[in-house]
């Protein structure tokens, strides 16, 4: 059995099973790394090598947790509560509540997308807006899976038809890029042309989400409470200091181009400005640390993950198989490259990596079964998009559970990648191979 479908495959099955993410992915890579002849120890060797490619994005999130928690002390979250509250009326208005509900759903969309583009801060945001929104989520009973699959859908869709920021690196500067050093002339190839198919599949699947998780789902409050210290006293003070520190850590990322900095500089006007104490930070930081722990150390073991896999040599040769099932069948050969790119996104976890990856053996593919420039284009961004949803490793999925979890009531498997998985992946391999089959 190919290296990289077993490795994805134990990861994914672990997972399911309710193995802690990082077992999973350990375990995996090291299945991988032994079917794909590196042996124990040359596994091993590969899995510390990746380790370090996920160091930074996990320090990033340690540091954001802590801003987070200091933006919760702030009463921040008190306020959002009490205004959004205030909307559905004391009597329990039902229209009301279910406008209130919508207008949230609306907000987190419009900033998962902006996050994208208009202000390129990425996931950065996430712990930031979503835990102390957690507290009105909750009142309203809105099921958390539909939030995660409106963030997943706001981090993902832009970058995959917007030539602007994050979009413009992925379209411009890695598939456009990517496919012309393949032996593509792209000259005069609309990048939003190429990609509107596949992204319509990404606005169904939302579409579709909205109508599986429309009803309720109880949660406890009282641990959102105990989360986000609802219950803290808040005077214009401290909101205008939350202020100044949430718009001095967006500015500052924007400028050096580090979560790190930008959190840390956020952190630090809470303390000199005396809304955390100076004998409280210590506990403070601790606390945000912990909150994000887990999702640094699965990005981190992912790092390792997607190194062991690269080391092994085997995606090529699950290219390469996959050639004598295609035949000269341009609908058959168009699946079987979205449903790799499916595979290789999902164990690395980022779309960004798997382009160059797979243009350099799909695209002399695509000539021979005689795609358009267009077409070509298409399944190669698609393959590329496919898997980032739904991968246990992927930011996209990561982000959404790292602001929907830190009460413990939202499990990054069963509650955000098994939803993102369906309703992203499904629609977008299927609308994929339309535009393979009519560009």
């Amino acid at each position: 059995m190919n290296a990289v479908i077993a490795a994805v495959g134990i990861m994914l099955v672990l997972s399911l099973c309710r193995v802690h993410v990082v077992v999973a992915l350990i375990v995996g890579a090291l299945s991988g790394g032994l079917l794909g002849g590196l042996g124990i120890e040359g596994s091993l060797t590969a899995f510390n090598k990746g380790l370090g490619g996920g160091a930074t994005v996990a320090l990033s999130y340690a540091l954001l947790g802590a801003f987070a928690v200091a933006i919760a002390k702030s009463g921040v979250a008190h306020v959002l509560a009490d205004k959004a509250l205030a909307m559905v009326g004391r009597q329990g208005d039902r229209g009301s509540a279910r406008t209130l509900k919508w207008m949230m759903i609306g907000l987190l969309l419009a900033v998962a997308v902006s996050s994208q583009n208009i202000l390129p801060i990425h996931i950065a945001f996430i712990p930031l807006l979503v835990p102390p929104l957690l507290y009105v989520l909750t009142k309203l009973q809105i099921d958390r899976r539909l939030i995660a699959c409106t963030l997943t859908f706001g981090l993902i869709t832009p970058y995959m038809f917007l030539p602007v920021g994050f979009g413009n690196i992925f379209l411009n500067e890695i598939l456009l890029a990517n496919v012309a050093r393949s032996g593509v002339d792209v000259t005069g190839i609309h990048i939003t042309e190429a990609m509107l198919i596949p992204a319509l599949g990404m606005v169904v699947g939302l579409l579709i989400a909205m109508y599986s998780y429309r009803k309720p789902r109880v949660y406890d409050l009282e641990r959102i409470e105990q989360a986000e210290q609802v219950d803290v006293r808040y005077n214009a003070r401290s909101l205008l200091v939350a202020l100044v520190a949430i718009a001095a850590a967006f500015i500052v990322q924007l400028w050096v181009g580090s979560m790190i900095i930008g959190a840390l500089v956020g952190f630090v006007i809470f303390s000199v400005s005396g809304i955390v104490r100076w004998r409280e930070a210590d506990d403070l930081f601790t606390e945000g640390m912990k909150m994000m722990a887990m999702i640094g150390f699965i990005m981190i073991a992912a790092s390792g993950f997607a190194e062991v896999m690269r080391e092994t040599g085997e995606i090529k040769g699950l290219v390469d198989a996959s050639v004598a099932w295609i035949g000269d069948s341009k609908a058959v050969g168009a699946l079987m490259m979205l449903l790799v790119g499916l595979v290789v996104t999902m164990g690395i976890g980022s779309s960004f990596s798997t382009v160059p990856i797979i243009a350099a053996i799909f695209v002399p593919l695509c000539i021979q079964l005689g795609f358009s420039p267009l077409a070509i284009v298409s399944i190669i961004g698609s393959a590329g998009a496919l898997g980032d949803a739904g991968s246990p490793a992927s930011d996209s999925t990561l982000g959404p559970t790292a602001g929907l979890n830190v009460d413990g009531q939202h499990n990054h498997i069963w509650d955000t990648v098994v939803p993102t998985f369906l309703h992203y992946n499904l629609p977008v391999l299927v609308f994929g191979w339309v535009a393979a089959m009519v560009l």
